[in-house]
C-alpha cells in the first residue's frame, strides 16, 4: 500500500485493505442499499421518539446490574493479580538473592528453584481455571441478561 496522500487521516482509499467498498455500497446497482453489517450504520431521525444508542449504554453503564458486574469482575481480579504478582516477584527475588536456597537439592537433580519453576506453570494454569469457573458462575449470566437487555433496548431504538 502507497503512503497516505495527505487528504485526511480519515480518508479510506480503494487501495487500503480494511476499506470494504461492498459495505458502503460501491459497486452495487443504482438505488441499491448497502449490505447491513459493521460499517452501516443506519442513520437516526431526528423526529424519532425514543434515546439513542449512547444514551440507553450511558443508562446501562450507570445501572446496577453492570455494576454488580463489574465489582464481582474487580473482587476477583485485584486479589488474584495481587497474590500471582507477589508469587513470581517472590520467585524472582529468591532465584537472585538466595542462590543457596534456590540450589539446594529436593530429590536427585531436583533442586528448589527446579520447583518453584514448575509451580509457576501449575499456578498460571489454576489462575486461569479459577477465572474461568468464576466468571462462568458469578458473571456470565448477568452480563448475558444485561447483553440481552441492552440489544433489545438498542433495537427499539433505531426503529
Amino acid at each position: 500500500m502507497d503512503k497516505h496522500d495527505g487528504r485526511g487521516a480519515g480518508t479510506a482509499r480503494l487501495d487500503d485493505p480494511w476499506y470494504d467498498a461492498s459495505a458502503n455500497g460501491w459497486g452495487a446497482p443504482a438505488g441499491a442499499r448497502p449490505a447491513p453489517g459493521p460499517a452501516h450504520v443506519p442513520v437516526r431521525d431526528p423526529a424519532e421518539d425514543g434515546p439513542t444508542a449512547a444514551e440507553i449504554y450511558r443508562e446501562v453503564r450507570d445501572s446496577d446490574a453492570f455494576q454488580e458486574v463489574r465489582g464481582r469482575y474487580r473482587r476477583f481480579v485485584g486479589p488474584a493479580c495481587a497474590l500471582f504478582l507477589t508469587w513470581y516477584l517472590a520467585y524472582v527475588v529468591a532465584a537472585t538473592a538466595a542462590p543457596g536456597l534456590m540450589g539446594r537439592p529436593v530429590l536427585g537433580p531436583v533442586n528448589v528453584a527446579l520447583l518453584a519453576g514448575l509451580g509457576q506453570f501449575a499456578s498460571t494454569f489454576l489462575l486461569t481455571w479459577a477465572y474461568v469457573r468464576h466468571a462462568r458462575l458469578r458473571r456470565d449470566r448477568l452480563a448475558l441478561d444485561l447483553r440481552w437487555e441492552t440489544q433489545q433496548l438498542t433495537r427499539g431504538a433505531r426503529g
